[in-house]
């Protein structure tokens, strides 16, 4: 053992768990690890500007590298600016490493300025939250904290981490870090009551979620939709790419109206939910979007998702890839000549009906209304797909401008795109930062609602500072559109407060400018493809602000 300063040993411990980028908001609490940070080059710091930035730009780097990201933030009120972010890396299941500095032990006593216990207010979000109380304890802690954070169910993890702790010397064993593999699959005895199950099905019905993604399961999951002949749906709430849309069997994305998806749901007797959330709602209905009759079957490596709300016939706490890997040769032996001709029909049924046919239509329908100004937001979403590089990945936010952009983007690897989990807006601006770190090779597009973009607009110098190859299309309606879609079902009245921005209108152009970011407005539809490939060329961030309908402009 050799002496080391708490600060020194913190970010060699980071390096030995593999992360590169530390992205932070420092303040007088962060100044040790600031100082440290000069001998530990190979730790990029990322500057954010605000603290709920710094999460989400870890968020987005963990999502696109399914490996530990790191961020640090400012003392109680730097944490509290951050637990919107870390309520979205909570729901996606992130595994971010969030520290922050605290007043000097003992000083906190005194409640000086900033002070506040850290430990209870990261607690709710994270899987574990602790602070480090005896300079020997650190490299315990961090260890156990990467390894609480990539365990799956992987999540956020908090340290705390007091000034006189990354001040202190002492001689310490940094030790080595610990990885579980989790890569579990079923039993046999489990594997073949499920293919029986799935042989027996008169109608069945996949519906993918982000696990599938995660684990890379694009080709299993196809698979077994081929074998037994099930359509194909998206969870309800689009967290990333979890399915091929191109497949024959892939029908696209299930809404949060829950009447909607039942009657969507109803011709089928058996929904298999792989790596998925189960019928995750938004605003409350009087109708249950399970159809009656239909039986639930669950494959999730997240035991509190199984039968959280339905029961399950059969749910299997497992890893996707790994189960749906061990499964196929199962079903394969179980089959017989005819369960594989029903499948061929269910198959050929499908296709009628398809993604590839829902988006021939929609983009035949959208091409109608490309003349309209200001733009239909369907032909924003048309145009800026038709005009992206391959290669390109996706980050949305944008919300009704962007509700059909799950039909015109085929998902065609499970790093191409990444949407909204938590609900919380204010992540996609910051989000494609870390995502765009996490993958250098691959452009992104941010597809942002001007509301959302407003959470997080200083993301922008960061975006700026650092050159990246981000193109962000702004949907800008002047409006919280998604509140004034819901106030006339759900309030009766047509009274929007509190819902528009038009006195003064924001000027996004000025702003991206003012930050470092090329920028141009556009009105018609016909400047889209050029203005983005033209982005795409550029070496850097642009931003496109985009005027696109209100869609309540004759409601008075």
């Amino acid at each position: 053992m050799t002496a080391i300063t708490g600060r020194s040993a913190f970010l060699s411990l980071l390096e030995d768990e593999g992360v590169n980028h530390l992205f932070g908001n420092p303040g007088t609490t962060e100044l040790p690890i600031m100082a440290a940070l000069h001998d530990h080059p190979n730790i990029q710091y990322v500057l954010a500007m605000q603290e709920a930035l710094v999460v989400a730009m870890a968020d987005g780097y963990a999502r696109a590298s399914n490996k530990l990201a790191a961020c640090n933030v400012h003392v109680a009120p730097g944490l509290g600016n951050a637990m919107g972010s870390i309520f979205g890396a909570k729901f996606y299941g992130s595994p971010v490493l969030i520290t922050a500095g605290q007043q000097e032990q003992g000083h906190g006593l005194m409640e000086p300025m900033l002070y506040d216990p850290l430990v209870p207010i990261a607690t709710p979000l994270t899987k574990w939250a602790t602070e480090v109380t005896r300079i020997e304890d650190l490299p315990r802690i961090m260890r156990r904290a990467a390894k609480v954070a990539l365990t799956p169910p992987t999540g956020p993890v908090f340290i705390s981490l007091p000034g006189d702790i990354l001040n202190a010397t002492a001689e310490l064993d940094l030790a080595s870090r610990t990885r579980v593999d989790a890569n579990t699959r079923p039993s046999d005895s489990a594997l073949a009551q499920l293919a029986t199950r799935l042989r027996l099905a008169k109608n069945p019905a996949l519906i993918a979620g982000h696990e599938v993604s995660t684990q890379c399961a694009f080709a299993e999951t196809s698979r077994l939709a081929e074998s037994i002949g099930a359509a194909v749906y998206q969870q309800t709430v689009v967290y990333n790419a979890v399915y091929p849309s191109e497949h024959v069997c892939y029908m696209g994305s299930l809404t949060r109206n829950q009447r909607q998806v039942r009657d969507t749901l109803a011709p089928y007797d058996l929904l298999i939910f792989v790596g998925a959330d189960v019928l995750r709602m938004s605003v409350w209905s009087d109708v249950d979007p399970l159809p009656s009759g239909a039986a639930v079957i669950q494959i999730a490596e997240r035991a509190w998702e199984l039968g959280k709300n339905y029961p399950a016939e059969i749910a299997i706490n497992a890893n996707v890839k790994e189960t749906l890997a061990a499964l196929l040769p199962v079903l394969e032996r179980q089959q017989l000549a005819s369960d594989r001709d029903v499948a061929t029909a269910r198959i050929n049924a499908i296709k009628s009906r398809n993604w590839g046919v829902q988006n021939a239509q929609l983009r035949e329908t959208a091409s109608a209304v490309s003349h309209v100004v200001p733009i239909d937001p369907r032909v924003l979403m048309m145009q800026t797909i038709a005009a992206m590089m391959p290669d390109s990945v996706v980050v949305e936010e944008a919300l009704t401008s962007s509700m059909t952009l799950p039909s015109f983007l085929p998902y065609r690897d499970p790093k191409s795109y990444y949407g909204l989990a938590s609900g919380g807006i204010g992540f996609a601006m910051a989000g494609a930062v870390g995502i765009q770190l996490a993958q250098p090779s691959r452009p992104v597009v941010a597809i942002v609602g001007d509301g959302s973009a407003m959470y997080s607009i200083q993301s922008l110098w960061t975006a700026a500072h650092l050159k990246l190859p981000i193109t962000y299309v702004i949907a800008n309606n002047k409006s919280y559109r998604i509140l004034k879609e819901r106030v006339l079902p759900f309030q009766d009245h047509k009274k929007f407060i509190g819902m528009d921005f038009h006195d003064p209108e924001i000027d996004f152009v000025g702003l991206a400018r003012s930050l470092g970011v090329r920028a141009s407005r556009i009105t018609r539809a016909d400047e889209i493809v050029d203005a983005i490939r033209e982005a795409q060329r550029s070496s850097g961030p642009t931003l496109l602000d985009v005027m696109v309908q209100d869609g309540f402009s004759a409601v008075a």
